[in-house]
């Protein structure tokens, strides 16, 4: 590969402050990523040379866009930004998507090209399933987009729900009464709902009913109309509870559907989820949205033990 040298303007202190890092910790986070490029700064100008010279251009184009829109750069943006450059996507067409603000302020984002995907099909269709390994965001941004409709006006409740593949002897000896019973297996979904809105605010859209967490047995019989469901952990529905909960859509209401068919655990193996899309394809206002490692936002030894697995065939 031939070595070039590329130059590029940064306007502004401010942002070649920002763009760098305090003692310079971005810049050596960036010379690390790619050792075959020589970066040299001197003022406002950067220098880069060597085989990579274009890429690592084009990184610092990127990063420069994200702060002129508002997004400052740390070290985990940085490293998502140029793990994206390098698969030829553009992180300032993606990190700066904002779907709402949590309670304590905090920007909820798509945090990958998949990821905004994700986002895009569920503003445009009625039912969407996003299908990937954990650590993708598939519940997180399913909650945050129900809130965000919730708070638009465009639908009048939120309704979360979740399979009970363990509902057999073991939830009978937990005390309590029914929900009691089940309510440790809906906890996921209502962390979500209270990162999303603070506490008080999330009780008393649950004591009003705008907003709904139960079992999917207690969708049966029911049309749901203006609202938001999300249906979680749907590789443990049967493909007869699957049947049932896409009928109970009624008008105005938008359906999402996660689930990782990594982790079937439905009796028998027979999951709702699978083969799922050769059997609605072709049909108008749905879409499927397939997630990946490279969607995973935790820990980043996450996404290498998704990858292992998912090379060992696991």
């Amino acid at each position: 590969m031939q070595e070039t040298t590329v130059n590029l303007s940064v306007p502004g202190n401010d942002l070649m402050s920002g763009l760098v890092g305090e003692n310079d910790h971005l810049l050596r986070q960036i010379e690390g990523a790619f050792p075959g490029a020589s970066i040299h700064v001197r003022g406002n100008r950067i220098t880069i040379e060597g085989e990579q010279a274009d890429t690592v251009r084009r990184v610092f184009d990127e990063l420069v866009l994200l702060m002129e829109r508002g997004l400052p750069i740390d070290i985990r943006t940085l490293d998502r930004a140029i793990d994206m450059v390098r698969a030829y996507e553009r992180p300032s067409e993606v990190l700066t998507t904002e779907i709402l603000r949590t309670a304590r302020g905090k920007p909820v984002r798509p945090r990958s090209t998949g990821q905004k995907r994700y986002v895009d099909a569920v503003t445009d269709n009625i039912i969407t399933f996003a299908i990937g390994p954990a650590g993708t965001g598939k519940s997180w941004l399913a909650v945050a987009l129900a809130v965000r409709a919730l708070k638009a006006g465009e639908v009048e409740r939120i309704v979360l729900t979740r399979p009970l593949v363990e509902a057999g002897e073991r939830v009978g000896f937990l005390p309590g009464d029914l929900m009691a019973k089940v309510d440790p297996y809906l906890r996921p979904l209502y962390d979500a709902l209270f990162d999303m809105l603070d506490v008080e605010t999330g009780q008393k859209l649950l004591d009003r009913g705008q907003v709904e967490v139960a079992p999917l047995a207690f969708m049966r019989g029911r049309t749901l109309n203006n609202s938001f469901v999300i249906l979680d952990e749907a590789q443990n529905t049967t493909p007869e509870q699957m049947k049932m909960f896409l009928t109970r859509l009624g008008f105005g209401s938008r359906v999402v559907v996660t689930g990782d068919v990594s982790q079937i655990d439905v009796p028998g193996g027979r999951s709702g989820l699978v083969d799922l899309e050769e059997t609605l394809s072709g049909i108008s206002g749905l879409e499927f949205v397939r997630l990946s490692a490279r969607d995973v936002v935790r820990h980043r030894i996450v996404q290498d033990i998704v990858e292992a697995y998912d090379g060992a065939g696991g």
